[in-house]
């Protein structure tokens, strides 16, 4: 009788590891249709994910290039919608903010958007959280 009360308990304690990886491993995964909120910040079903290391303009921030002021904060956010498209989203999720936001890093077609939105002057590298895009 001890042996299968042990076997039982070893099942179980084996059942509830392969449950936990595979809980953990799904949540660093965030993946489907995203719909864009703004130059750093987009939804995938209800999750909402802050892309990492990057930070862009706001909403209804304005910019000033040759004393002409645009509405930069618009246009990042255009800049990323043309970049996902009606395309699949992939994030990483590295990390969870203090707004209960995910911090990732997204790809669609395997192409790095927050390395994107830097490289292509719709986003900075966020240094106070990331060293990651400086190059770009």
């Amino acid at each position: 009788m001890e042996q299968k009360i042990l076997i039982f308990k070893l099942l179980s304690i084996a059942f509830f590891i392969f449950l936990f990886s595979n809980y953990a491993h799904s949540e660093n995964l965030v993946s489907g249709k995203a719909k864009v909120i703004d130059g750093d910040t987009i939804h995938i079903g209800n999750n909402k994910i802050r892309l990492h290391g990057i930070d862009s303009p706001e909403i209804k921030q304005t910019c000033m290039i040759n004393d002409n002021f645009w509405n930069c904060g618009t246009e990042s956010k255009k800049a990323l919608k043309n970049i996902i498209l009606q395309n699949e989203v992939n994030c990483e999720i590295i990390d969870i903010d203090r707004y209960k936001r995910f911090i990732g890093i997204c790809f669609v077609n395997d192409k790095n958007i927050n390395k994107y939105m830097v490289k292509n002057g719709w986003a900075i590298a966020y240094r106070y959280y990331s060293l990651d895009y400086i190059d770009e």
